[in-house]
């Protein structure tokens, strides 16, 4: 079985065309996977697609377009994405092939592949090989090699090999960048020539914990996509079943209607039958009649011939004076009865059948109609999609949760969501370990409302009637650090830059540093208070605060110094009835919930209104606080507890 097994591996990994293990292999669109060489090969027999600038798969012909045809065709196949699961299988298979081939002997696998034997001295885990001592030192001393940890050859660890990548500009120095303006990977020399003047160069190995997030935040999606795809299988098989039965029951409906049509036709040829009969026998019979008087007056008249024949041979007078007079007297009776009958009698039977009626009849006839119904096709959501669910319960005797507000944390690759639950006087901390959801609660003597991100893996929550805030370490279980005593009750906070906060409790918004002191307050023109219950508060990646006020039923967006940038208000063309979180994307974008009208808008860098983002048809319950992650997704607070989307602004 185990040679089998092989088998199908080395002929999965093995391409078409050179029939080899594939090298740098990359996939066209019609999904069939080459290595890069063959293909450039391939495309250099086939001068038709040179000239039509297109790719044809040497297996099934269809063609893959060249994103930029004008570079030389030996580069084309380098525009085609790279297989990165198959050169990853293909390379496992080459490593485990190395390692059980070179275990017995520890042999030095450079030496061998040049043709002599020498013994092994260390282990090169990137790599997957052994190595002797002279090949340890061209190892060390080789650029793209040198940062390999090398180990003992004994211990023969077996880890996974963490695969080095050239820079495509400059060969022989390893990508370690990424330009998170071009979102582009780039080596030190790429960060220093290319991209000086770029705002935001960091080292690959700072983002993996939100690239693990990001994978952790898609393969949700994909899950969620994947048992919503079986939820629907499951009602299309369900609909195929119910069909069947349905036609069976209206076929059987059908001939109920077809037999009562058919009796009732039946039912009109036996009136029109009988009608027949009965004609037939009144005419017959009075025919007989007839027939009775004429055989009388037959006889009658045979008498009176016999009478006159006698008197005409009778030789006496008398005779024939009474024939005569008998004549003169009865001939008014002789004839051919015309006369007597006045009325007319019944000759003939005919039966005129009724075609063009019958057939309009037909024709309008109607034993029933099929109606098709449909479902209710609901709105596709086009600028969201729900991908995780939470309902803040961490124990089941605890008050039903009332989250107020939230933040998104990532803590040694842990995606973490950190909740304030007013009911339960508590900060929640949520995260998927192992995939099992985990939670963690401090308890609070009072009830939270706010909570923002401090420092990398630490919050700042906000308890207005204890007028405090305190701060939280995220582990992503969650420890109390300290506590922060403020002059008023502040309900909503952010950090506005390394030295100082922004927080609002009712009528005003103030600056404050670190300690909690206030240092200035946002003040209005004259007398008039800009906010009244600035329950809210976020800063937008520019610096500049962003506030939503409940009471006023708007939202502002002010500079650090305290100028209104732009102010969102209900007009003719829009509407606010509970304005709540109010949070900015990386691209500009401003998102606002508004409770009362169950929804989140979304807003341009300038205040202008956009479009509805999340509504009720997103399954959204009276929206409260609002965070953005690291990938621009949207993580709510409603009344059923925490819900997470993916933008699609």
């Amino acid at each position: 079985m185990s040679g089998t097994v092989e088998e199908r591996t080395v002929d999965f990994l093995t391409c078409r065309v050179c029939n080899t293990l594939y090298t740098d292999p990359c996939t066209l669109t019609c999904d069939h996977t080459f290595c890069r060489k063959c293909v450039t090969s391939y495309i250099q027999t086939k001068p038709d697609a040179v000239q039509s600038r297109t790719i044809p798969c040497p297996c099934c012909r269809q063609d893959t377009k060249v994103t930029d045809p004008s570079k030389p065709v030996e580069e084309w196949a380098g525009q085609i994405k790279p297989s990165i699961i198959i050169q990853r299988l293909t390379d496992i298979h080459d490593a485990e092939h190395i390692s059980t081939d070179r275990s017995d002997t520890q042999q030095c696998y450079v030496c061998w592949e040049l043709g002599e034997t020498t013994l092994a001295a260390l282990w090169c885990p990137d790599c997957e090989v052994p190595l002797c001592d002279r090949c340890v030192r061209t190892h060390r001393a080789s650029p793209a090699s040198r940062e390999h940890q090398l180990t003992e050859l004994s211990r023969k660890l077996r880890r996974k090999r963490n695969r080095n990548l050239l820079c495509t500009d400059h060969t022989d120095e390893q990508v370690k960048f990424l330009c998170m303006d071009c979102r582009k990977l780039i080596c030190q020399s790429c960060s220093v020539h290319h991209h000086r003047r770029c705002e935001s160069v960091v080292t690959i190995k700072s983002q993996l914990p939100l690239l693990k997030s990001g994978l952790v935040m898609k393969r949700k999606i994909i899950q969620n996509a994947l048992q919503n795809k079986r939820t629907k299988k499951s009602k299309h098989e369900s609909k195929i079943k119910r069909l069947a039965e349905t036609n069976r029951c209206i076929r059987g409906h059908i001939r109920a209607i077809t037999e009562v049509v058919v009796e009732n036709i039946k039912l009109k040829e036996q009136q029109l039958l009988d009608e027949l009969d009965a004609i037939t026998r009144n005419i017959t019979s009075d025919t007989l009649t007839v027939l009775e008087l004429e055989e009388i007056e037959m006889q009658m008249y045979r008498q009176h011939s016999e009478f006159l024949d006698q008197a005409l041979v009778s030789d006496s007078e008398m005779d024939l004076y009474d024939a005569y007079q008998v004549w003169e007297f009865g001939s008014k009776d002789i004839g051919d009865g015309s006369n007597k009958e006045s009325t007319g009698k019944v000759d003939d039977i005919k039966f005129t059948p009724n075609l063009e009626n019958v057939q309009n009849i037909l024709d309008d006839l109607q034993l029933g109609k099929i109606d098709v119904t449909y479902e209710e096709v609901q709105k596709p959501s086009s600028y969201c999609l729900l991908y995780d669910t939470m309902d803040g319960w961490t124990d089941v005797n605890e008050p039903e949760p009332y989250l107020r507000d939230n933040t998104v944390i990532v803590v040694n690759g842990t995606e973490t969501v950190v909740v304030t639950d007013w009911n339960e006087q508590s900060v929640k901390s949520f995260y998927t370990r192992k995939d099992n959801l985990c939670h963690s609660k401090i308890s609070l003597r009072n009830s939270p409302f706010a909570v923002a991100r401090f420092k990398e893996t630490q919050v700042i929550v906000t308890i207005p009637r204890s007028r405090q805030m305190v701060t939280v370490q995220v582990t992503p279980d969650l420890q109390l650090l300290s506590t922060i005593h403020s002059s008023k009750g502040y309900y909503s906070v952010a950090v506005l830059n390394p030295a100082s906060l922004v927080a609002g409790a009712i009528n005003c918004v103030d600056i404050l540093d670190m300690k909690g002191n206030a240092l200035r307050t946002i003040s209005g023109l004259g007398d008039e208070l800009p906010f009244t219950y600035p329950y809210y508060i976020s800063v937008s990646s520019k610096g500049n605060i962003l506030v939503s006020d409940c009471w006023k039923g708007v939202a502002k967006c002010l500079t650090s110094e305290g100028d209104v940038v732009w102010t969102y208000a209900p007009g003719l063309d829009k509407a606010i009835g509970d304005p709540c979180g109010i949070v900015a994307t990386r691209t500009g974008y401003v998102l606002l919930a508004d409770r009362r009208l169950n929804k989140v808008v979304q807003l341009t860098e300038k205040g202008k209104f956009v479009r509805d983002v999340i509504t009720t048809r997103d399954d959204i319950k009276s929206p409260l606080g609002l965070s953005v992650d690291g990938h621009d997704s949207l993580c709510v607070c409603d009344k059923d507890g925490i819900k997470r989307f993916i933008l699609m602004l």
